[in-house]
């Protein structure tokens, strides 16, 4: 496929691992989000009985309902997805070594921010620079299989 050709391997792979959590985030709270939603389009409002009318708009019930609807179609579409990246993701990550992992986790991770290639560098008692080569060493490592040769 020609646009293999054209796609920077190595920030795809970056921008997966920044992904990572939000995606693990999504598969492990989407079942409980939509039972709350489902409760939520069940917990309509009480009638009240002071003989005004409940709501300017007749529909808002019906529109409360369809929004819920909507919002619950968007949860499985994310968690969808979500489980799509984790089936290509996962093995990728799981064929790292534990310090490509961690080094991989400090430098695209957001624990660190700009601080990633000291807090490496404390971590595995090597200089700023062998850190920064350690990334790039793990990064074109996850790239390659994720995305085959680069």
């Amino acid at each position: 496929m020609i646009s293999w050709t054209y796609l920077n391997k190595r920030s795809a792979a970056a921008k997966a691992i920044r992904d990572y959590d939000s995606m693990r985030f999504i598969i492990e709270h989407t079942d409980e989000d939509i039972r709350t939603a489902y409760h939520d389009l069940t917990s309509l409002g009480s009638p009240s009985f002071d003989g005004l009318p409940g709501a300017k708009d007749p529909q808002a019930a019906e529109e409360h309902v369809a929004a819920g609807l909507d919002e619950i179609d968007t949860m499985r579409e994310r968690y969808r997805q979500a489980v799509e990246y984790m089936k290509w993701f996962q093995p990728a990550w799981d064929e790292l070594d534990e310090e490509e992992r961690y080094v991989l986790t400090a430098f695209f991770g957001s624990r660190y921010g700009d601080g990633a290639a000291d807090q490496v560098g404390r971590h595995l008692s090597v200089e700023r620079s062998t850190a920064y080569r350690k990334k790039d060493h793990a990064l074109d490592h996850l790239a390659t299989l994720l995305y085959g040769r680069l």
